[in-house]
């Protein structure tokens, strides 16, 4: 593992984060903006919200998929992922935009929603296994009789270069920022966004009280496997963060804060009520933390929140 307190070559590079904005820029949607005063979502402060769940597949997944799939030769066998859902999702557009056949592997968790758009992008959906490390499993067996390529969810450096790009652009839309709340899985996003950022930004993991790997990352001083459950298991549930991501979350992602899953349904209401997002559960669980307390802005603090993904049925939002 590649220790950045003691090596000043991080795993990825603001220049990588640079060529992957170009490389993947005519393939995906530069997200929009929201500002909102602090009373339109019951927040302790006024807040920025990056509409990532209005990029191509429903998530910021996309990012990273097609930077992968254009940074290496593609075999005839296509490409192949695991996912809870939305990293599934993204490969197949991607693997469709490119004209390459797309096999994803899915657990059991993963909800007839975003079930039905990996399959709507062409791809062979394969489900079962409980969870998310199951389905990573069945993959890479599936990838070593086939040859096709591995598109990790979350733990390959072109991945986090991929996902990186968010950060780039909402510095660019937003250079006042001085907080970044993001939901944290298996921590490509954070990841990538930290390597962006460098420490110009405080960004604040956040992560369901069902799922806290990278808390437990940093607790224990190394990715270390953690429990997996929860209302945003299928897309937050990575059994523990990535090796990539891991050195770069140490150095600059300032705060790790758990939510619990009321209060992640409640940013779900909240953000429909106000705003008219339907917003998965992972995708408004970074919400959840200014909601509910588990992080309390500094004064003077502007905040943004990613709202990254709405792959969900837009009726459970009210349930």
């Amino acid at each position: 593992m590649t220790d950045l307190a003691n090596d000043t070559t991080p795993p990825v590079t603001g220049d990588a984060i640079r060529a992957a904005a170009r490389r993947i820029a005519p393939y995906i949607r530069r997200t929009p903006l929201l500002r909102l005063p602090a009373q339109a979502l019951g927040t302790p402060c006024d807040l920025v919200l990056k509409l990532e769940l209005l990029q191509a597949s429903g998530s910021f997944k996309p990012r990273g998929a097609f930077n992968r799939m254009l940074s290496a030769p593609l075999p005839k066998a296509g490409v192949i992922a695991a996912s809870g859902g939305n990293h599934g999702a993204a490969v197949a557009y991607a693997a469709q935009a490119l004209g390459v056949p797309a096999e994803i592997f899915v657990p059991e968790i993963t909800g007839p929603a975003k079930a039905a758009r990996i399959r709507s992008y062409g791809a062979h959906l394969v489900q079962g296994g409980a969870a998310y490390d199951d389905a990573r499993r069945a993959s890479e067996a599936r990838a070593a009789e086939t040859g096709a390529l591995q598109i990790h969810a979350y733990d390959q450096p072109e991945v986090l270069a991929g996902q990186g790009t968010l950060a780039l652009e909402l510095e660019e839309d937003a250079p006042e920022l001085t907080h970044v709340l993001v939901a944290t899985g298996g921590g490509g996003l954070i990841g990538g966004m930290g390597a962006w950022y460098a420490g110009r930004a405080n960004l604040v993991s956040v992560e369901p009280e069902g799922c806290p790997t990278l808390h437990t990352a940093l607790r224990e001083g190394r990715p270390t496997p953690a429990p997996v459950g929860g209302v945003a298991a299928d897309s937050l549930g990575a059994k523990q963060v990535g090796e990539t991501m891991f050195p770069i979350a140490r150095r600059f992602v300032q705060q790790a804060v758990l939510v619990p899953d009321d209060a992640i349904r409640e940013a779900q209401r909240r953000l429909w009520e106000a705003c008219r997002l339907v917003a998965e559960p992972g995708g408004a669980t970074a919400l959840a933390a200014l909601l509910c307390g588990a992080f309390v802005p500094p004064e003077g603090a502007r905040v943004c929140v990613v709202v990254c993904g709405a792959n969900t049925d837009p009726g459970s939002v009210l349930d």
